[in-house]
């Protein structure tokens, strides 16, 4: 794994092994990601592949902003959108209908995918670096913990990493699907405050 600084040269290198379908390690707001090319099928079994995840098992999203946002999804409903504009950039994954330009194999066959605009400025950046959005799910193997410095990573199969250091402990992200006003996983967003934010 070639370590990079969280630079504008650095970004560019790890942005065009994304392009390249190749897998990358970035900081996200928690704990280090794995992200690859969410359209490609290589990069996709690439990413399964240095995880030894199962397949049976989705993987998350992130985008830099909204025009991200609809090259992965069908749909924004106004309820989505009211969730989008009170929390993101933030820790709230979003699950949405996906964008038939998905492969199956990312969100596991279903219909649904979920996303989520990181606050890590630097996450961002990689997204619009590489020109896509990008997998979110954490750097290390399925069942170990998850790294919060890229000194911790020992994975094959990752050609790069952002290295930011290490990451304070933080809170998950919460996974809500606004479709149906249910928290999936609870997490940093507290139940209680999203439903408050349908009473505006």
């Amino acid at each position: 794994m070639r370590l990079l600084p969280p630079t504008p040269e650095g970004l560019a290198i790890a942005a065009a092994a994304v392009r390249r379908d190749e897998v990358v390690a970035y900081p996200t707001d928690t704990v280090y990601g794995l992200g690859v090319n969410p359209f490609s099928e290589e990069a996709v079994r690439r990413l399964f592949a240095a995880k030894q995840r199962d397949a049976g098992k989705p993987v998350m999203l992130i985008v830099a902003d909204e025009a991200q946002l609809f090259q992965v999804v069908s749909h924004v409903s106004s309820i989505a959108r009211t969730f989008i504009q009170a929390f993101w950039p933030g820790p709230l994954s979003l699950l949405f209908p996906k964008s038939q330009r998905l492969p199956h194999s990312l969100t596991a066959g279903s219909d649904k995918v979920c996303v989520r605009c990181p606050a890590s400025r630097i996450a961002r950046d990689l997204c619009l670096a590489a020109g896509t959005p990008l997998t979110s799910s954490s750097a290390n193997l399925s069942g170990d913990p998850p790294v919060r410095s890229l000194k911790a990573l020992d994975l094959l199969g990752v050609a790069a990493g952002i290295d930011a250091g290490f990451l304070e402990e933080s809170e998950a992200s919460t996974v809500f699907d606004p479709a149906h006003v249910a928290v999936l996983r609870k997490g940093a967003v507290a139940e209680a405050e999203l439903r408050a934010t349908l009473e505006w």
